[in-house]
């Protein structure tokens, strides 16, 4: 954390970028309605990717192998578990039938309250670590420094992990998401209009101001999301306990979620064991915080734990969907 202090200007300069990447974001890429072809997500998402590792790059330069260790594996854990939370997306969408031309501007502010609730969780986060460190002892010759917080998040990672790997992929095809805690707070502070009226999240009928269906999406999208930070955020916490590296390596990895999910709800079926290696990223993250009282693995070796894993469950899925393409 001393490095922070030292070098003030790097907190300053993420800022502005972030300010001008969602600049960008709103004024270029969402500067109309329309539907999101897959070419244009796909250049967008490498777009997103590029900026997240080129940033890695500096924070190499600046800080040191250790810390951008720490930041590709933050980086790559975040936007892996996204890729989970972008399927249920898809579902919200499906289950509203909200026009394809209107997504991306609910996909915007979905992401822009997700920066600011990754803030309060990240930083709030930090400060409860520091504060419930129990005092040190010694085991066979170990110092042991139990953290009650980290353990408490290991336990629920691992079983998060168990879940995530019995999954059905019709578990969440069946949700109602008219039930939604964020479709029962519109509903309980604004009139809802259950038609879409273009792109606003507000209409006046009869003299009346009705919220429309686009901003109940919106709420759930949020919720939806606010649910699975429960998850990738005590998974980050194993990784580092910088908050510096941990908010930006989550900013960076979901500014790009927008266009990612364009490229996904047009690939679908091409990622079928993608949850079995997210369930194996949230087992061995839960392990890593649980032995972290007494052995703390290097940075390298999380993230190549992290990287072979991920990629060994997207090999699996493209092979499976080639062979099913072929068979047809």
């Amino acid at each position: 954390m001393e490095y922070i202090q030292d070098k003030s200007y790097a907190l300053i300069g993420f800022a502005v970028i972030i300010i001008a990447l969602l600049a960008i974001d709103l004024f270029v890429f969402n500067k109309e309605a329309h539907k999101v072809s897959t070419k244009e997500a796909l250049n967008w998402s490498i777009v997103w990717i590029g900026i997240g590792l080129l940033f890695g790059g500096y924070i190499y330069l600046d800080f040191g192998a250790e810390k951008a260790s720490d930041y590709y594996a933050a980086f790559i854990i975040e936007k892996a578990l996204s890729v989970d939370n972008l399927f249920v997306f898809i579902l919200v969408f499906k289950y509203f039938k909200v026009p394809d031309k209107y997504q991306h501007k609910v996909l915007f502010y979905g992401i822009l309250g997700a920066i600011i609730l990754r803030a309060l969780f990240i930083f709030f986060g930090v400060a409860l670590i520091e504060l419930t460190f129990l005092p040190t002892f010694s085991v066979l010759g170990y110092e042991v420094k139990i953290n009650v917080i980290l353990t408490i998040f290991g336990f629920f990672l691992i079983y998060a992990g168990i879940q995530t790997f019995g999954q059905n992929d019709q578990d969440d095809s069946a949700k109602d998401f008219s039930r939604s805690l964020g479709t029962r707070l519109i509903h309980k502070i604004f009139r809802v209009d259950s038609n879409y009226h273009g792109s606003n999240f507000f209409v006046r009928i009869n003299g009346k101001r009705f919220a429309t269906q686009l901003l109940v999406v919106v709420a759930v999208i949020e919720f939806t999301d606010l649910l699975f930070a429960v998850d990738s955020i005590p998974a980050i916490f194993a990784i580092s306990n910088d908050p510096v590296i941990l908010y930006t390596s989550n900013i960076f990895a979901i500014l790009g979620l927008r266009s990612l999910y364009f490229l996904l709800a047009n690939s679908f079926d091409m990622f079928h064991y993608l949850h079995y290696g997210l369930s194996f990223i949230l087992g061995f993250v839960g392990v890593k915080m649980l032995i972290s009282a007494f052995y703390h693995p290097p940075a390298y070796i999380s993230l190549t734990v992290i990287i072979s894993i991920l990629a060994i469950s997207i090999i699996a899925s493209w092979k499976r969907y080639k062979s099913l393409q072929e068979s047809k």
